[in-house]
């Protein structure tokens, strides 16, 4: 992971929200609470309507062109100087780190391709980095009501984006919370996107052992910033009748700090 210089000075008053695909067709609600997020901040946040994929299964698969095509239909999406909001730590390394690969040999594409890049965000990131929101003060709300939680980071969020890190500074900062460290914590879940398709017994070992860490901990539930994972660590659960809720960073962040409440 590269190291960032985050902006100083006067905080940003619009922003992108780049939703992904999971998000928009499955997890439509924490897309919906990082906009409540946002907007709390006092943020206006911009949703472009034509967004789609960010490129990352065609890239994860060996099809670049594929993956330049997708990369390219967004180019002209967030053409004012904002940041872009991603609520997801993978979706947020493929567009901040592997854009500008994609186009090496199109200098323009390229250009276009870095100047977005520098502009992503994964949503803590943001968050914690840059809006310094004070989280142990939205978070007395709620304080009273305690529960135990683990974190889970999709492997490409905790390489490029430094993600696990970010939701830790979150976390701890909740009053009321308390993080548990699990034995498999820096291990994938086995969604790995379309591994999990072409690999599906070895996909179901690595959560069932991934799902039997965090259950053994005895939290309340598991929080992410990744909505692949969620689902595939979720639905792992759901099936084998685990008492573990599964959360997105989103949402709980959300929720912790009196949200629902509002």
């Amino acid at each position: 992971m590269k190291p960032r210089h985050y902006p100083t000075g006067k905080r940003p008053t619009d922003v992108y929200l780049f939703a992904t695909c999971l998000v928009d067709l499955f997890v439509p609600q924490a897309g919906l609470d990082a906009v409540k997020l946002l907007e709390r901040e006092g943020i206006t946040v911009h949703f472009p309507r034509s967004q789609s994929c960010c490129g990352q299964p065609a890239w994860s698969s060996g099809n670049p062109r594929q993956a330049q095509e997708v990369a390219r239909a967004q180019f002209g999406l967030f053409d004012q100087p904002w940041p872009v909001i991603v609520p997801s730590g993978s979706c947020a390394g493929m567009m901040r780190h592997h854009w500008p690969a994609l186009f090496e040999e199109d200098p323009e594409a390229a250009a276009k391709a870095t100047e977005l890049s520098e502009r992503i965000y994964e949503l803590t990131e943001f968050l914690v980095r840059v809006l310094k929101i004070d989280l142990g003060a939205l978070g007395a709300a709620t304080a009273s009501t305690g529960e135990s939680i683990v974190l889970h980071t999709s492997c490409g969020a905790r390489r490029e984006m430094g993600t696990r890190e970010h939701g830790v500074e979150a976390v701890d900062a909740l009053p009321g919370v308390t993080r548990v460290e699990h034995e498999r914590e820096s291990e994938c879940c086995g969604f790995g996107g379309t591994f999990s398709l072409k690999h599906p017994d070895i996909s179901g070992a690595m959560v069932a052992d991934k799902l039997a860490s965090a259950v053994a901990t005895g939290c309340d539930r598991l929080v992410t910033a990744d909505c692949g994972c969620m689902l595939n660590i979720g639905h792992a659960a759901e099936h084998q009748g685990a008492q573990l809720a599964v959360e997105h960073m989103a949402s709980f962040l959300w929720r912790r700090t009196g949200g629902d409440k509002a």
